[in-house]
């Protein structure tokens, strides 16, 4: 039996599971808030204002820190000692064909020990964990180190007015950040099995290729833009790329598009494009990727244009000597868990990318992930009451 909880219900629901503890109705009823309120990429469809009286009210400082109709703000707590911080994201993606999901993707709903809802895995759920764990801590403990909460309403789209701009505002600020944990559901079976301790940068292009239009019966008349495309294509997909390390997985490249326009049997196309994406480890930087990439296309074809777009950076946290957030997250894991994590740099791009530098240690640690972006996103209630378990633990460790 599907349960739907809307906001009008869910205490009423929530109270009459005799076997749900009194931290699961909290952690529990935060996912379901915010998973309730439809906040499609740049929207935040409220959830911005309600974390920001629910961290004020725990003796947060908040400020909004909103661009080109991107919705973020920073919470502060405290203002000495080492500075801690959660990150993550309130926007989701589209529902997609709303007759496929088995309920409202906009109403969380409980089935068998199952969360579901748009946003349960990626990420409605980690920030719910954040909130209840730095309530817990707050109240069991004297902090006398910085907490610090990164929020946007822009990671899902181009992500050029989210963290990014968050980031630029610390900088300004003088804050520098110690400790970053990113929400992102990085698990693969079960909360902790999995820590994302980088990512691989990411890069885009569109070749524009010129031929000449004319007949299929007079090809001597003609330049094919396909043929010619065919050849800059097979320039690509030769190059010889990095086969990774322990840290981060190869270097490839992936065509993704190619389009000649509108499709008539008798013409040769006269004009082609050509898309792909590169994810690239810390072997290349995006001017050397660009360098290589110009050099491979006009070496077959010196008229072709190229146009560069999307760039994400690499980035990567080490294990250090001394307080090693690696360290103290593999050892909240275990404690929690019984298991050592595996650690990771799989996966797209993330909002770690803007906010790791020289200082700052960022990972990323959230629920699994196997259903993000998928019809009838969904994830068992223990992984999520897990994960609040090891974030309460991590902050134990990281503010003794």
């Amino acid at each position: 039996m599907n349960i739907p909880v809307s906001n009008q219900n869910k205490t009423c629901f929530l109270s009459s599971q005799k076997s749900v503890s009194d931290l699961q109705n909290q952690v529990l009823s935060y996912a379901i808030e915010l998973i309730n309120r439809k906040s499609i990429t740049p929207d935040d469809g409220g959830c911005h204002t309600w974390l920001i009286a629910k961290l004020e009210q725990l003796g947060f400082t908040c400020t909004e820190i909103n661009s080109q109709g991107v919705k973020n703000f920073i919470a502060r707590y405290g203002t000495k000692g080492k500075t801690i911080a959660f990150a993550g994201h309130t926007d989701v993606v589209p529902p997609g064909d709303l007759t496929r999901w088995q309920s409202n993707p906009f109403v969380a709903t409980i089935s068998n020990d199952t969360l579901t809802g748009r946003g349960a895995a990626d990420m409605k759920t980690g920030i719910a964990a954040m909130l209840s764990a730095t309530k817990r801590i707050l109240s069991t403990k004297e902090i006398d180190h910085q907490l610090i909460w990164l929020i946007t309403s822009d990671e899902e789209g181009e992500a050029e007015f989210g963290t990014k701009v968050l980031k630029q505002y610390i900088d300004e600020q003088g804050i520098a950040l110690d400790y970053c944990i990113v929400g992102e559901p990085t698990a693969t079976k079960r909360t902790g099995d999995t820590i994302k301790v980088g990512r691989r940068g990411s890069l885009s292009c569109e070749i524009s290729i010129q031929g000449k239009q004319g007949h299929v019966a007079y090809p001597q008349y003609a330049s094919n833009a396909l043929h010619l495309a065919n050849k800059v294509i097979q320039s690509l997909v030769s190059l010889t790329w990095d086969h990774g390390s322990d840290d981060f997985p190869g270097t490839s490249l992936q065509i993704t598009h190619i389009d000649s326009g509108r499709f008539t049997d008798n013409i040769i196309p006269g004009q082609c494009s050509v898309n792909f994406n590169i994810r690239y480890s810390a072997a290349y930087c995006q001017t050397s990727l660009e360098k290589l990439i110009t050099h491979t296309v006009t070496s077959v074809d010196d008229s072709a244009k190229l146009s560069f777009s999307r760039p994400c950076l690499p980035y990567l946290t080490n294990k250090t000597h001394g307080h090693c957030l690696i360290k103290l997250a593999e050892q909240a894991i275990y404690h929690q868990t019984g298991t050592f994590p595996v650690l990771s740099t799989s996966g797209g791009t993330s909002d770690g990318r803007f906010i790791s530098d020289n200082y700052t240690q960022v990972i990323e640690l959230g629920v699994p992930n196997k259903t993000i972006h998928q019809v009838n996103e969904s994830i068992q209630i223990e992984d999520l009451v897990s994960l609040e378990a090891i974030y309460y633990d991590l902050l134990n460790r990281l503010t003794p």
